[in-house]
């Protein structure tokens, strides 16, 4: 209903299509070009037609670059994907860089030691990146050459997608809470106190999220592919394509943004530039492009919807808590059909994703799930962001551990939940493993800090007991969430980057992880929103803490008890008390039963 499982990436055509991006390298005096995974919005998701990193490489990971010199071609990714990366592109002709150990443009030089003309489409790389190129560039003897066409495109033609023209959906009061005038108002207060004129977004969650609209531009992702410009007093103007405007959105519009084709665009900035006002950019998030249409008066500034669109109202942590009792008893009702079906040994990773779907699907509530479930079984666990796809579809063994990473859209919440499951008798490592993965969550969920606090520091109290044994993974902790927006949401994170601090309303993953390639892999994840400052006995200084939003049991035959502290225990009969208490009443007989045993006190 939601995924499909077919390959559609095909690296056996990178040869052909890295040869033809070669003569075009040429004719445009370039010794290299970048291919990065991005639009023009530069949001993390991309629609069909924005693809072209995997067009080029086969490569379908949501973060990396392609390099493509005259004699030799990358791709760059991190550590969550350099191994996906080396099963699906074609390695006699990419190099797989891991861009947390070596950057590209190191990998360049060692391939081109004189230097040269690195070209770029400046829609696709921020003015931030482009300038930390610059720098960096300019060290190995590289120059930056901004393409007026991207040659990706150029060899595509007509087979490239046409471009996504979803529906504009308005999002009602009752579930964002605020309305989109006092956004604006608000937008507009911070441009006057910042002495800015005006303010270029390009992020469509944020554009969704400041005006009450959703849409269906990009799969898993309720958002609408647009750009807006808000001036520091008047009405903002929308670009946007006006055939996806019609009934209660047009009228919902009217009385908030001037609605222009995104083809009148370019003609607004230069009128920009023309009349000397300064527009804020924010360099992290916005095109070069921008910055070179707008020329000198354009002036950095932080994006002025990501912090509040990441501080959820009440209306929102209430929505977000009613679609997670609603997702949970989906993922418990499919946790325990796998529990009866799995020994059968009739299951595979296809078959267990279509079954959570349906039981997400059953809900009558679901609008999309929030991102392709990731569904690995035995050694498919332990790359990261594992995508299941009839080729590598494989079956749920006896001894082996399978994990699951979904999550659902829903119009009051957007979940994302992890779980990772033994098939069979687990073995003593996977317990261990396990035991020390969970007592990372349960640090991080525990945690009480002070305001300010950044999620840099309580990365760290998710990492020590594995740090204790040796052991890390190489992903983030944490990320933010949306509200019916996206899965990942800055500006706050848990990471060993993460350097907002933490305030209230902000929703994060909680999500450690243990992988042993060409075995298995271990995540569990929760969702958790920071709630309000609130005092300590015997402490001197109020305290922000978690509440946990995501529902559903911990796989009891993976717990190593001796591994645990009485608190950890503690908290783990209390939390599955929980999930039993809020749970439970949402499930027939026979689930109950299963969950009535998963829950039950350790």
């Amino acid at each position: 209903m939601f995924q499909t499982f077919t390959t559609t990436a095909d690296p056996s055509q990178s040869a052909l299509r890295v040869k033809a991006l070669r003569a075009l390298m040429a004719d445009q005096g370039c010794d290299a070009v970048l291919i990065p995974r991005a639009d023009e919005h530069q949001g993390e998701y991309v629609p069909a037609n924005a693809e072209r990193l995997k067009w080029l490489t086969g490569f379908t990971g949501s973060a990396g670059i392609a390099i493509v010199a005259k004699k030799a071609a990358a791709l760059s990714t991190d550590g969550r994907y350099t191994l996906q990366a080396s099963h699906q592109i074609d390695t006699a002709l990419f190099d797989v860089v891991d861009s947390t150990t070596t950057d590209w443009l190191t990998w360049l030089a060692g391939k081109h030691p004189a230097g040269g003309v690195i070209g770029y489409d400046p829609r696709l790389h921020t003015k931030a990146a482009i300038d930390a190129l610059g720098r960096d560039g300019k060290a190995k003897k590289f120059s930056l050459k901004p393409l007026a066409a991207n040659p990706v495109d150029r060899i595509w033609g007509k087979a490239r997608p046409a471009p996504a023209n979803g529906a504009v959906l308005v999002h009602s009061l009752d579930l964002a809470g605020v309305r989109a005038d006092t956004k604006i108002a608000d937008v507009q207060k911070t441009l006057k106190d910042d002495g800015h004129d005006a303010v270029v977004l390009t992020l469509p969650d944020s554009i969704c999220w400041l005006l009450n609209i959703r849409g269906t531009d990009i799969a898993h992702n309720p958002t609408v592919l647009a750009f807006m410009i808000v001036p520091a007093s008047g009405k903002p103007e929308l670009f946007v394509d006006p055939a996806k405007i019609s009934g209660s959105a047009k009228k919902h519009l009217a009385s908030l943004v001037k609605c222009e084709p995104p083809s009148a665009l370019s003609a607004r900035l230069a009128a920009l530039k023309a009349s000397g006002k300064k527009v804020r950019l924010d360099p992290a998030h916005t095109g070069d492009w921008f910055y070179r249409r707008l020329g000198k008066s354009a002036v950095d500034g932080i994006e002025p919807c990501i912090l509040p669109k990441a501080k959820k109202s009440s209306v929102e942590i209430e929505g977000a808590r009613r679609a997670h009792i609603r997702d949970g008893a989906a993922v418990c009702r499919f946790l325990a059909w796998l529990d009866r079906e799995a020994p059968r040994g009739k299951i595979d990773e296809i078959a267990a994703v279509t079954a959570l779907e349906g039981f997400r699907a059953a809900t009558q509530q679901l609008k999309e799930i929030s991102f392709d479930t990731i569904s690995g079984a035995g050694p498919n666990g332990a790359i990261i962001h594992y995508r299941v796809t009839e080729a590598t579809n494989r079956p749920l063994k006896s001894g082996e551990l399978f994990l699951v990473d979904s999550g659902g859209q829903y119009e009051d919440g957007t979940t994302d939940i992890t779980r990772t499951v033994a098939i069979g008798k687990p073995t003593r490592e996977m317990c261990d493993r396990y035991t020390l993965v969970l007592k990372g969550l349960i640090a991080l969920t525990t945690a009480r800090f002070p305001k300010g606090t950044r999620g840099i520091q309580l990365d760290t109290l998710a990492r020590h007991a594995m740090w204790q044994a040796g052991l890390d993974y190489d992903h983030g902790t944490g990320h933010g969430v949306g509200s019916y927006l996206s899965v990942h949401e800055g500006p706050q994170s848990i990471s060993k980057r993460g350097m907002a601090p933490l305030e209230p309303g902000m929703i994060v993953s909680n999500e450690p992880g243990y992988y042993k390639v060409g075995a298995f892999g271990i995540r569990i994840e929760n969702l958790e929103v920071v709630t309000e400052p609130h005092a300590i006995d015997g402490g001197e200084r109020e305290m922000l803490g978690f509440e946990t939003l995501t529902l559903a049991p911990f796989d009891r035959r993976l717990i190593a008890l001796d591994r645990l502290t009485k608190s950890e225990r503690a908290w783990l009969d209390a939390y599955h008390a929980r999930v039993l208490r809020q749970i439970g009443p949402d499930l027939g007989p026979e689930d109950r039963r299963w969950l009535e045993a998963a829950c039950a006190p350790l």
